[in-house]
């Protein structure tokens, strides 16, 4: 690690960089105290310490002052699928991931990690845990996204869904496919109206009640950096989505609601 680090700005310091490649050597030096930190499930069960907090927020916003995106909140690579590397406190992702995790045994319970869909103004969050390598839960939580200025939104809460747990019968232990079998064949027998009730899982209707701002502090094809009103950070990057170039006419707003 400490070479990785050395290398990282070794590579910084003694070539010239153009924007992009000074972008990508801070991206690499962040990562590397991502990686200090202990990684997104210690951030998750709150093993980071203070100093692995601030040495990450220091590397943050070396990168945001590079942002190539001067109206990030209309721009065409906000939409597409994410995945978080790091959060605040007060993140809806911060919320997802510590209402599975928090609850569970981490001797038993392994989390899988946590993205969100931000697609026609609505974002779908959506964070796994398995246990015992077999049973595998999931809690989604939709918000609604309005712009409210050119770095700045304003986020909803709409649903949270806590999904039917979803188990892989070839690992499960002899002694549990009995009651497994059982407990399917006492759903079949359920009304149909209720049985796909509980089917699609709990939903939680939330309806506004909920709602924060943010600023989008850095927004590029591959990175998203999001920071709450307390300041706090949220550090995505891209799983899936769309990249459009700024010349092939597909750079009008995604969202627009604001005019400026």
């Amino acid at each position: 690690m400490r070479e990785l680090r050395e290398g990282c700005l070794y590579f910084r310091r003694a070539v010239p960089l153009c924007p992009w490649r000074e972008r990508a050597a801070e991206w690499c030096c962040l990562r590397v105290e991502f990686k200090d930190a202990g990684g997104f499930e210690a951030l998750v069960s709150g093993k980071t310490t203070e100093m692995q907090r601030i040495d990450v927020n220091e590397r943050i916003v070396g990168l945001e002052r590079l942002n190539p995106t001067p109206r990030p909140t209309t721009s065409p690579f906000l939409e597409g699928r994410w995945n978080f590397e790091w959060f605040g406190d007060s993140s809806p992702g911060a919320f997802a991931a510590r209402l599975l995790f928090e609850r569970s045994p981490t001797s038993v319970a392994h989390f899988m990690g946590l993205d969100v869909l931000i697609k026609d103004g609505y974002s779908k969050l959506s964070s796994n845990l398995k246990f015992l390598n077999t049973i595998q839960s999931k809690f989604l939580l939709t918000t609604q996204l309005s712009v409210e200025g050119p770095i700045r939104m304003k986020e909803e809460y709409v649903e949270g869904l806590i999904a039917i747990p979803r188990i892989n019968e070839e690992s499960l232990p002899e002694q549990l496919k009995g009651l497994l079998g059982q407990t399917a064949g006492a759903l079949q027998q359920l009304p149909s109206p209720i049985r796909e009730a509980v089917s699609e899982g709990l939903k939680l209707p939330l309806g506004g009640a909920f709602q924060r701002l943010f600023m989008i502090s850095y927004l590029d094809e591959e990175i998203l950096i999001v920071r709450d009103a307390a300041g706090a950070p949220d550090v995505l990057t891209r799983l899936e989505g769309p990249q459009p170039s700024p010349g092939d006419g597909t750079a009008d707003a995604v969202i627009s609601e604001y005019e400026s």
